[in-house]
């Protein structure tokens, strides 16, 4: 059985012509975004500063690090992804918020 979901119509106010929707913050301006710059800048200096003592083989070698980094940065791509698929936020548009418009004097 289908489930109907009724819509409020919302009148436009005066003076507006368009229905637009804002996306996501950008990506340097979120939590996200500084956590992952923390995270690939921890992996890249442990793996600069962790040695086996001069035993010939590294303990954590740039091969693995850069590895974990990809891993961090696909994460977070995906992250963002998912942030700018699932929001948007309606709002009313002036005339001079579209291509085009007319400019506030």
């Amino acid at each position: 059985m289908a489930v109907e979901a009724a819509r409020a119509r919302v009148a436009a106010p005066r003076g507006v012509v368009a229905r637009l929707t804002t996306e996501t913050k950008q990506a340097f301006k979120t939590t996200e975004f500084w956590a992952m710059v923390a995270i690939v800048a921890g992996i890249l200096a442990a793996s600069w500063i962790i040695d086996d003592g001069g035993g010939g083989n590294d303990g954590f070698p740039a091969v693995r690090a850069w590895l974990y980094v990809a891993i961090v940065a696909s994460a977070y791509i995906v992250s963002r992804g998912l942030a700018k698929a699932g929001s948007s936020e309606p709002y009313w548009a002036d005339p001079s918020d579209l291509p085009g418009g007319q400019k506030d004097e």
